[in-house]
C-alpha cells in the first residue's frame, strides 16, 4: 500500500452554502443573522443552515427555530430555495474548474481535486486563485475553506480546521500526530455510538485510537471501514470504493395545513412519480417499495414487494397498498409532519427478474410506454404538464428538488 511522500489531495468546502448563497443573491440579507428553514410561516421546523453571522451568536445548522430564536432574536428565517443553491453549485464548479480539474463532487457544497506537480509545489497559491475566483466572478459573499493533504479523508478534516475561508496544510510529516488534538467529532466515519464504543474500551481521544493496530480498528467496527479508517488517518493513499446504487426516494416535511392523512397521501403520490421518473431515467427496476411517515409522537413504517417495476401507474399501484396499511394501523385524527417514499432491491434492465405470472403482460407493457411518453414530454416542455393522476404540488414547493449529503438536484427535479 502507497503512503505518499507529499500532498496530492485538495479538498474545498464551502461556508455556510445555502445561506451565503441567500446572502450573495439578496443585498438586503448581506451582513445579518439568518438561518434557512423548509418554508415560511411556521416555528415548528429547524434551521437548516444558517450564516456566520448567526452562528457567532450561538446558532447552529439543525436547531429548533425557537432555540435558534432564543439565542439570536434577531434572527432572520428565509425560506430555502433549492434551485437557487443548485444553480450557484453548477457556478462555483464551473469557476473552479477553470484553476483545477474537479476530481470528485461530494455533495452541493463539498468538491475534491488532484494536485499536479506545480500545485502540489505552491498550495498557497493554488488556494488564493480559487478564493480570487469566486470573490470576482461569483461574489464575495460566498466563501470556501480549503485543506491539503495526502488523502482525501485527510484534507477533507483539515479544511475544516480553519473556517471560515482559510486554508490549512498538513505535509505528510505532521501526520498523524496532527491529529491527536482533535475531538472524535472531527473525524468522518466517528459518530456518537462508534465514540461510546471506543470509550467503552478505554480509548477516549485520537492519539489512543491511532495507537491501535489496523486488525484491531477492524474488529472494533466489525467491518473493514475500521481498517481502512487506520491507514487514511495514518497517511496512505486509499480512496474510498465506488457504491453501488441502492435506491431512489424523496421525502418531505409537510406545511402544517397540508398534515391530514388525506393530504399527506397526495403529496407521497407527487414524491413517488418524481422518484420513478429518476428510476427510469436511470435504466432501474424496484422490486420493493417502503414508506415512512413521522408524526409528532410517533413513526410508521412499512415496506411491500414489487414486481420489478418502474412505470407510475405500478408504482402508484404499490403506494395504495401501503398507504392502506397505514390508515389500518394509525387513528384518522393523526397529523402526518412528514413523509417519505423510497424503492429499494433495484435491478437494471438487463437483470430484471420478472414476476412468472406477470412476465411483461401487454397491460404491464402499456403502462410502462404510457410512462415513457409522459416522460419525454415533460422533458421537452419542462415542466410536470402530463402526469398521472393531479399534480398540486405542496406549499413551499421544491416537491422532490430536497439537497441532500448523497444527491444534488437536476433542473428536472424542479418541475
Amino acid at each position: 500500500m502507497r503512503k505518499p511522500t507529499t500532498i496530492e489531495t485538495l479538498y474545498l468546502d464551502f461556508d455556510g452554502f445555502f445561506a451565503s448563497v441567500e446572502q450573495q443573491a439578496r443585498p438586503a440579507l448581506r451582513g445579518k443573522p439568518i438561518g434557512i428553514v423548509p418554508f415560511e410561516g411556521t416555528q415548528h421546523t429547524v434551521v437548516i443552515a444558517c450564516s456566520k453571522e448567526a452562528k457567532a451568536r450561538g446558532c447552529h445548522n439543525v436547531m429548533k427555530v425557537p432555540d435558534a430564536l432564543k439565542a439570536c432574536p434577531d434572527l432572520i428565517l428565509v425560506p430555502q430555495t433549492p434551485d437557487l443553491y443548485r444553480r450557484a453549485h453548477n457556478t462555483l464548479l464551473a469557476e473552479i474548474n477553470t484553476i483545477i480539474p474537479i476530481d470528485a463532487v461530494k455533495s452541493i457544497d463539498e468538491l475534491t481535486c488532484r494536485l499536479d506537480t506545480s500545485q502540489i509545489k505552491n498550495p498557497h497559491d493554488l488556494a488564493d486563485k480559487i478564493h480570487n475566483r469566486i470573490e470576482r466572478y461569483v461574489g464575495p459573499h460566498i466563501t470556501c475553506s480549503i485543506g491539503f493533504a495526502a488523502n482525501r479523508q485527510l484534507a477533507k478534516i483539515a479544511c475544516k480546521q480553519d473556517k471560515p475561508n482559510g486554508t490549512t496544510i498538513w505535509t505528510p510529516d505532521l501526520v498523524p500526530e496532527v491529529l491527536f488534538p482533535l475531538p472524535f467529532d472531527d473525524i468522518p466515519g466517528i459518530g456518537e455510538n462508534m465514540q461510546r464504543r471506543l470509550n467503552k474500551i478505554g480509548v477516549y481521544d485520537m492519539q489512543r485510537l491511532l495507537a491501535l493496530s489496523p486488525k484491531h480498528m477492524r474488529k472494533i467496527w466489525n467491518s473493514v471501514t475500521g481498517e481502512r479508517l487506520w491507514y487514511v488517518l495514518n497517511g496512505y493513499a486509499l480512496q474510498a470504493q465506488k457504491s453501488e446504487r441502492g435506491m431512489f426516494g424523496h421525502g418531505r416535511v409537510l406545511p402544517p395545513d397540508q398534515r391530514s392523512i388525506p393530504e399527506a397521501f397526495q403529496i407521497a403520490r407527487m414524491l413517488l412519480i418524481k422518484a420513478a421518473r429518476r428510476m427510469r431515467k436511470a435504466g432501474y427496476y424496484s422490486h420493493k417499495l417502503h414508506l415512512w411517515c413521522g408524526m409528532r409522537e410517533s413513526s410508521f413504517g412499512t415496506s411491500i414487494a414489487l414486481s420489478g417495476v418502474h412505470d407510475d401507474k405500478a408504482c402508484i399501484d404499490g403506494l395504495k397498498a401501503v398507504w392502506a396499511r397505514l390508515e389500518a394501523s394509525v387513528p384518522r385524527s393523526s397529523r402526518i409532519i412528514r413523509v417519505g417514499v423510497t424503492f429499494g432491491d433495484l435491478k437494471l434492465a438487463g437483470q430484471r427478474q420478472t414476476d412468472i405470472l406477470l412476465n411483461d403482460d401487454p397491460e404491464r407493457q402499456k403502462w410502462e410506454q404510457v410512462s415513457h411518453a409522459i416522460d419525454h414530454l415533460n422533458a421537452k416542455y419542462s415542466g410536470s404538464i402530463v402526469t398521472l393522476g393531479p399534480w398540486t404540488p405542496p406549499k413551499g414547493g421544491h416537491l422532490g428538488g430536497k439537497i441532500s449529503f448523497t444527491r444534488i438536484p437536476r433542473a428536472e427535479d424542479f418541475w
